[in-house]
């Protein structure tokens, strides 16, 4: 059983918990059988944990479409009150993409989150947001993003946070890494994405990027038919459900609502096989 230096024993407390919207929750990545459809990196980072040091509890509180304030209101409470010793936290993307955003006052409260996060002493992950290529027409919000990286890089110092640099990481500029609508991170993408996350807690593992040829370029009549497909699967739903006032995660519960003890062998799908056949749930 390891020792890892971000990942302090606090006298055998081994408690995760993941805050968030989609990223987090893991859209993109689908598992019929889990809650929600979906797997996602904080689950996999789950299981490796529970994989190098058995013990360890996780709860996932993420739900996608989440503005920071619903993550302040809805799930910083809970989380606090689980006395983590890890927390991962990335909110705002929402928040970017609404056009009526004031970003100098999201990052104050964003800041105010990392603090109270930042003082259970639990290990504090943050990441910075990634400049997904969608469209031009999303190009203006490319300075908002800049500066909310900008922002929580310089938090993270300042709060002495693990900082997962998703900027900077190359291999997204893989269209392969995306769902299908371009905004999700695709089930290689997550793969990739916990991969990032245990290496920067020093955790091992044997997760290995996806090794593919280069990308083939589509000619315009095939870019033309993926776009009008883009458009019609996930454009214009997106600006009804706006019209509409409603999100995709309104009828949503946390998948991992309290704190469950990750099995070292079989990760969550075994979790809940002893669940269904008559297991109990929780810490155990």
């Amino acid at each position: 059983m390891g020792s890892f230096p971000l990942l302090p024993d606090r006298g055998g407390r081994r408690v995760f918990v993941a805050l968030g919207d989609s990223f987090t929750e893991g859209v993109g990545d689908y598992a019929p059988r889990l809650p929600n459809g979906v797997r996602g990196w904080a689950d996999r980072v789950a299981e490796k944990l529970a994989k190098a040091q058995p013990g360890w509890e996780y709860a996932n509180l993420a739900i996608r479409s989440k503005r920071l304030r619903h993550i302040i209101g809805e799930q910083l409470g809970p989380a606090l009150a689980m006395e983590p010793t890890l927390v991962t936290l990335y909110a705002g993307g929402n928040d970017i993409l609404d056009f009526g955003t004031d970003i100098g006052t999201l990052m104050e409260d964003y800041e105010s989150v990392v603090a109270a996060l930042a003082g259970t002493g639990a290990t504090l992950v943050l990441f910075t947001g990634f400049d997904v290529k969608v469209s031009a027409l999303l190009e203006p919000l490319k300075k908002r993003n800049a500066f909310y990286n900008r922002r929580v890089r310089e938090i993270a110092g300042r709060y002495g946070a693990v900082l997962v640099d998703y900027w900077r990481f190359d291999a997204f500029h893989d269209p392969r890494m995306w769902d299908s609508d371009r905004l999700h991170m695709s089930k290689a993408g997550h793969k990739y994405l916990a991969s990032q996350v245990l290496d920067h807690l020093g955790v091992p593992h044997k997760i290995k990027p996806k090794e593919w040829e280069p990308p083939v370029k589509p000619g315009l009549r095939e870019w033309e038919r993926r776009q009008r497909r883009w458009v019609h699967d996930w454009v214009l739903p997106l600006f009804g459900r706006k019209l509409r006032g409603v999100t995709l995660g309104d009828q949503l519960r946390p998948r991992w609502p309290e704190p469950v003890r990750v099995p070292r062998k079989g990760g969550l799908k075994k979790l809940l096989q002893n669940q269904r056949a008559g297991g109990q749930s929780g810490a155990g």
